[in-house]
């Protein structure tokens, strides 16, 4: 089967002329992140690619995941050992205050709970519940922009499937959408609530990115047409250095349920800047798929990276030289590949 890449449009990328040469690149899907894309641009988005390529459009969801709204001035520098009120109804955010999505989680927040936001960024500490807000103090400075994914040190209760998530596969689905991202698939009744919304006839996409996801993954794939191991969220409740091992201990799952399974995060993460990736990401490549995964995923690297054509060419020759490899290849063989 032909390694299948899923191309992520964001601002960079959604013209036309970008969208046509990576399609020429036979990528599978384009990916629409319903995190960093409003209701009200989901069917604007479908309609320009639509038009512009034949290629089919995926509709990934927000999914169970805590984020921060909207910052002041984009972003704030939140300074350790300073009181930051969490807001239970949503605010502009600033140094001192700060709200979350779902609407509801913030008020599940208790006094010792930890909030990390955007992965290495800052992190809070609870000390006050009020009426209306929580208050904690910064035990990690860091600069916090809008809508960065955040998590709490213990379970909090968060939908599976937001209301924009439902608004935005209504929209997908009217306008002949079938494939569709399920982000924080933590159990098999996620996924079916998932099939429910999205149709009999569409594929539905499994992210693996949770404790709970791996706790349920056997059940997950028997519900779930494909997976996505999301190395980034993954990452935030399991430690660093236990992720490649559990990529090949996924991927090997999937591969015996006879499911396809796709990787993602950090793959070309230096073409966002650089007109060429590191040789440690052409490893991770290639290693990935000679694990068995059967695509890649292109987030940052397509949707605001300044080089997403030459991105997707060279997962594709990295793939079409992978399938050209065997345990037999020799030296020779690799140089004329």
């Amino acid at each position: 089967m032909t390694t299948r890449i899923l191309a992520t449009i964001g601002p960079n990328s959604l013209k036309e002329d970008i969208l046509k040469r990576c399609a020429e690149a036979d990528v599978y899907v384009f990916r629409i992140n319903l995190s960093h894309t409003p209701v009200d641009e989901v069917a604007p988005f479908i309609e320009k690619i639509q038009k512009w390529t034949d290629v089919p459009v995926c509709l990934d969801s927000k999914g169970a995941q805590l984020r921060n709204q909207n910052m002041a001035d984009n972003d704030a520098d939140f300074v350790e050992g300073s009181k930051v009120n969490i807001h239970f109804a949503p605010v502009v955010g600033d140094a001192e205050n700060i709200s979350f999505t779902p609407l509801g989680s913030v008020e599940q927040f208790e006094v010792g709970d930890t909030i990390r936001i955007d992965f290495n960024g800052t992190e809070l500490n609870v000390i006050e519940r009020l009426g209306d807000r929580c208050i904690a103090t910064v035990m990690k400075s860091g600069r916090v922009g809008s809508n960065k994914a955040a998590d709490v040190d213990r379970d909090v209760n968060l939908t599976a499937i937001t209301e924009d998530d439902e608004a935005a596969i209504k929209i997908g689905r009217d306008m002949g959408i079938r494939h569709f991202a399920l982000s924080f698939a933590n159990s098999a009744e996620d996924v079916a609530r998932m099939r429910t919304l999205c149709g009999p006839d569409a594929t539905i996409i499994s992210k693996i990115e949770s404790l709970k996801a791996l706790a349920n993954l056997p059940a997950i794939l028997e519900e779930t047409d494909d997976i996505l191991i999301d190395r980034g969220d993954l990452s935030r409740q399991v430690a660093l250095e236990k992720i490649p091992f559990l990529q090949r201990r996924i991927i090997a799952m999937a591969k015996a349920h006879d499911v396809p399974v796709y990787v993602a995060t950090n793959l070309l993460e230096s073409m966002i800047t650089a007109h060429a990736p590191t040789r440690a990401e052409l490893n991770d490549v290639v290693s990935s798929l000679l694990m068995g995964a059967d695509g890649l995923v292109l987030a940052a690297e397509t949707a605001i990276g300044k080089y997403p054509v030459e991105a997707v060419h060279m997962i594709r020759s990295l793939a079409n030289t992978t399938r050209k490899w065997t345990s037999h290849s020799s030296i020779d063989d690799v140089l004329q590949f």
